[in-house]
């Protein structure tokens, strides 16, 4: 990728992450960005620096991890990413390749604490679930992964009315199709701990 190029990852990547709207894959990562406007920036060596440091899907797999590791993604600027973002793309490749070990322990967690069907009943607000991924013990993987399995998205959506759950629920919708799986696989775990 050039320089110019990992720009227009970044400007797609953010939108996609930060705009309801915008659709990362469906738009294609169309952004209106020029070269005038990038030979501008006062961080395009950074831009450089990532070209010539990362292959193709590399780069991606970072701007993702620092989007998605964020938990204010409209305040998020390159400054951040350019600081931090190689020790949180590390962080991220990490829970990546140990994603079965990690969603097994925090399913086994959970469900020796709850029962199944309270784990998702919002009736009297936020569910148990999402108390458990705001308080650090889920993982954004498995939180998408449940999602997956379980497709609460949508009913939480139509029943959470409040900014905490839009937010994550944004979070969710923007990372899983980014969370290539084996979703069977998972399946397979979680019938197993249930049925403990």
């Amino acid at each position: 990728m050039t320089p110019f190029q990992v720009y227009i990852e970044y400007l797609a990547l953010k939108s996609h992450f930060n705009n309801e709207k915008y659709d990362y894959f469906k738009y294609n990562k169309k952004v209106r960005a020029s070269v005038a406007s990038f030979n501008k920036r006062s961080d395009k060596y950074w831009f450089e620096k990532t070209s010539r440091k990362y292959k193709d899907k590399e780069i991606v797999d970072f701007l993702v991890s620092n989007f998605i590791s964020t938990s204010d993604i409209n305040g998020i600027w390159i400054g951040e990413i350019i600081n931090s973002g190689e020790r949180i793309y590390r962080e991220w490749m990490k829970t990546n390749q140990s994603l079965t070990y990690l969603f097994k322990e925090q399913s086994e967690e959970l469900f020796s604490e709850t029962k199944l069907e309270n784990v998702f009943d919002c009736s009297k607000g936020h569910p148990i679930v999402l108390k458990k991924f705001l308080s650090g013990k889920i993982s954004i993987e498995t939180l998408v992964i449940f999602d997956k399995i379980f497709l609460f998205g949508n009913s939480f959506d139509k029943k959470l009315l409040d900014p905490v759950w839009e937010m994550v629920s944004l979070k969710i919708s923007k990372y899983s199709p980014f969370l290539n799986i084996d979703i069977f696989q998972f399946k397979r775990i979680l019938r197993e701990i249930i049925n403990e």
